[in-house]
């Protein structure tokens, strides 16, 4: 049976990144509960009630750090807040306004169509569609 932790320092090793203290208890809180979108400041927030020691200023950076290493995905759902998502696959988002939460859409049979050709020597890397919901009034 492997160590406690040990799974998630090979998952960034695997990632180029050196699995240090800080690094290693801000995977395990990222990646423990499945697929999540969550804000750095929900992070920080559960690090600090679970124990852990960090800057809010470090979990910005190590969540930039994770997504440029392709473990997590950014999504911009409202001008200055940003969410930070454990999935990584191509997928669209549900975002509720009223209660700033986002859901994966279901796999569905959504597609975009008529998108623009990319300017010479660029293709196309992803699209993010986000719906926004409200509650009916």
């Amino acid at each position: 049976m492997s160590q406690p932790g040990a799974d998630i320092k090979r998952r960034l090793q695997d990632a180029g990144l050196r699995p240090t203290r800080q690094r290693v208890a801000l995977a395990e809180l990222l990646f423990a509960k499945g697929d999540r979108h969550l804000p750095a400041e929900e992070l920080h927030g559960e690090a600090l009630a679970s124990g852990v020691s960090v800057s809010l200023a470090t979990v910005y950076n190590t969540l930039h750090q994770f997504t440029e290493a392709g473990m997590l995905r950014i999504l911009s759902v409202e001008g200055s807040r940003t969410y930070f998502d454990t999935n990584t696959s191509d997928h669209h988002h549900f975002y509720v306004e009223d209660e700033g939460e986002v859901l994966d859409v279901p796999v569905s049979d959504l597609t975009v169509k008529n998108l623009p050709e990319p300017p010479e020597g660029m293709e196309i890397a992803n699209i993010d569609v986000v719906i926004r919901l409200r509650r009916k009034r």
